[in-house]
């Protein structure tokens, strides 16, 4: 798995940055998105402005966001093999306050990014006749918690991980590895974003007893991004949250 070209969407903070990172240490080359092009040159500094990633700037609930950023992987470094559609958009809210915009927003984001960003790269890896690509979903889609209302951005991750089966139905001939990582509560600063000022306290969801890093999510993605062998599967990096819990 050296100098694959891996698109990573969401890659300016917390997980999407750690993706960044490991890959980038692993000798591959990453385009790396955000839809802030303040916090995406940060990210791209804090990494050391590697000679082997670039960058680019936009949001991927508009089609021509993932065009762009297939044409500049292809312009900097000749192939697509990976995908991995990290950027996404989460927050509780009740159900009877969801308004419109609200839905809209997480369609947008969780669900459209994911579609057209996917839709730019496949024909890239029908071509070569192999690639992976890799959602980020949640383990909430199928653990739903009484607490914690978030229906609008939910039914959006439901989405994501119905794609993940069926975009491996149709594209298994062509040698295209689809699969989502659900993952638990990570550290990183979409829990603060989201009001959780400690989000060890929400260990005890986990049987392990512990909130999981965002480097065991980045190595998750590589293992998934290197398989040749698993595809339409959701992946639970949760420390056994689906499972059962350690209160």
């Amino acid at each position: 798995m050296k100098n694959k070209t891996v698109i990573i969407t969401g890659a300016s903070t917390g997980i999407g940055q750690e993706i960044a990172k490991y890959f980038i240490a692993r000798e591959n080359n990453v385009v790396m998105n955000s839809s802030n092009q303040e916090n995406l040159e940060k990210a791209f500094e804090e990494l050391g402005s590697p000679a082997n990633a670039v960058y680019l700037a936009g949001d991927i609930g508009k089609r021509e966001t993932g065009k762009k950023l297939v044409s500049l992987a292809l312009e900097k470094f000749d192939t697509v093999d990976v995908l991995i559609n990290n950027a996404g958009a989460f927050s509780p809210k009740p159900f009877l306050d969801v308004k419109e915009e609200d839905l809209d927003f997480y369609l947008s984001v969780n669900l459209k990014g994911t579609y057209y960003t996917t839709q730019a790269v496949i024909p890239e890896m029908i071509k070569r006749q192999n690639g992976a690509i890799i959602n980020i979903g949640t383990v909430l889609v199928d653990h739903a918690i009484d607490g914690f209302p978030a229906t609008a951005p939910l039914t959006s991750k439901g989405a994501v991980h119905t794609l993940t089966r069926q975009l491996a139905a149709e594209y298994g001939k062509d040698n295209i590895k689809v699969n989502t990582i659900a993952p638990g509560i990570i550290r990183s600063p979409l829990q603060g974003k989201i009001g959780i000022e400690d989000a060890d306290s929400l260990a005890g969801l986990h049987l392990l007893n512990r909130i999981g890093e965002v480097n065991e999510i980045a190595e998750a993605a590589y293992y998934l991004a290197t398989s040749n062998f698993i595809t339409g599967e959701t992946i639970n990096v949760a420390g056994g949250h689906t499972i059962g819990h350690a209160i």
